[in-house]
């Protein structure tokens, strides 16, 4: 349990910084487009370097007007119309569903509504002698356990190393754990690790929420960019599924789960702050609840914007092409060093380099090169998991850039470690 005042201990940018205060950065030797030379080499942060298509200035400029009005807590029955349709095309779902007015929900990117999520789910006065736990996947995106304390839960670290094929096992808890779960965060493509869930894995989570009464958050903000093939998706796993029981009816299809979806990633447009969740219309309705007293909306020339981003398809598969060639790139250069792997989605590296933090500084002294230490996104003797932290002896790098910069970054850091 964390002081809710003290949600930085979450942060693993705020950690950075500290590790990396006063400590000058080597010349990188790799001029970066729009930089200075030598300036440093930012891998750090999964924060796309490529533009969003032209057209969404374009559409921002024509809805200007909307700059006037307070957004709209629902913002459009268009934007509605086209993540639906988006979703629909993307899993092969039944048309009708979703029930846009009861099932669907604009949000500012999905880190909003990932940390509402758990304020909307755990009750404020547990039962008699119960204490509310939030499951979530170790390592971890840092809102997950920001929101879990929060929302006074407990946090539950579930290891997903590589002994779990680096995706949390929720079924293998004891079931008095289950028992008071509330909520369980979900993220496939896996952040960092880059592992996706399988059909049958996604099945299982849904079985076991409903089985317990908690609710999923699947956060599947990585779910367009991927190296071969399409990643499954909660949605389509529980029209597979059935309705709430598991029967042919679809009836209930969605309770005890929130899907959340981002442009961030797939359009390359994080500073849009636009995206959706859909799900169970009971959680759907306490989110928008919460968002009204604390959240501003989605601004309706930012809503425009991304109306058009959901019906386009080819600067998605452009931006895909990308991170494709960059991780051809990773395999050429770093071969089977570092416990190298292709990750089947997402765009980083989760490389074991025996020690997160010494590498970190040392291809910060030495080249400018700025990477995450991977103990910074896991938690260590928590939440009854015990052990040390599993993410001591890797960094995480995001590749960001495109393919040629790429390379001679990865190069520089295999020199030095």
């Amino acid at each position: 349990m964390t002081d809710r005042r003290d949600l930085q201990t979450f942060h693993p940018f705020a950690r950075l910084n500290g590790l990396l205060d006063g400590v000058p950065a080597g010349r990188s030797a790799i001029d970066v487009p729009g930089l200075a030379p030598g300036a440093p080499i930012l891998l750090s942060v999964g924060e796309p370097q490529n533009q969003p298509p032209a057209f969404v200035a374009e559409e921002v400029a024509r809805a200007a007007a909307g700059w006037s009005r307070y957004p709209p807590p629902r913002g459009t029955d268009a934007y509605a119309d086209a993540c639906l349709a988006w979703l629909t095309r993307r899993y092969g779902l039944p048309t009708g569903l979703i029930d846009p007015q009861r099932m669907f929900l604009p949000l500012a990117g999905t880190r909003e509504g990932l940390f509402f999520a758990a304020l909307a789910t755990t009750p404020a006065t547990p039962g008699p002698g119960e204490k509310p736990a939030i499951l979530l996947p170790n390592p971890f995106y840092h809102v997950y356990a920001g929101a879990a304390a929060a929302a006074g839960a407990e946090a539950i670290h579930v290891p997903a190393t590589r002994e779990t094929g680096f995706l949390p096992d929720y079924g293998a808890l004891p079931p008095e754990i289950l028992a008071r779960t509330t909520l369980c965060y979900y993220c496939s493509p896996a952040n960092p690790q880059g592992a996706v869930a399988d059909l049958a894995q996604l099945q299982d989570l849904i079985v076991l929420a409903r089985r317990y009464g908690f609710t999923i958050a699947f956060d599947e903000c990585y779910a367009e960019i991927y190296t071969e093939t399409p990643p499954p998706g909660a949605l389509e796993a529980a029209v597979a599924l059935g309705g709430a029981l598991g029967g042919g009816a679809l009836d209930g299809a969605l309770d005890n789960m929130l899907v959340f979806h981002s442009l961030s990633k797939r359009s390359s447009a994080p500073g849009l702050r636009c995206g959706f969740v859909v799900g169970d219309p009971r959680q759907v309705r306490a989110i928008e609840g919460l968002l009204r007293v604390g959240s501003a909306g989605v601004p309706l020339p930012v809503i425009a914007a991304g109306t058009r981003l959901w019906q386009e398809e080819s600067h998605a598969t452009a931006n895909r092409a990308r991170y494709q060639a960059n991780f051809a790139v990773a395999e050429r250069v770093l071969g089977n060093r570092f416990g190298f792997r292709k990750p089947a989605g997402g765009f980083f590296l989760w490389l074991d380099v025996g020690d997160g933090e010494s590498a970190t500084l040392a291809l910060w002294r030495e080249a400018g090169i700025k990477v995450l230490p991977g103990a910074y996104m896991c938690a260590g003797g928590t939440g009854g998991t015990g052990g040390d932290n599993p993410g001591t002896p890797y960094v995480r790098i995001a590749l960001v850039y495109d393919a040629a910069l790429t390379e001679a970054a990865l190069a520089r850091l295999g020199e030095i470690l």
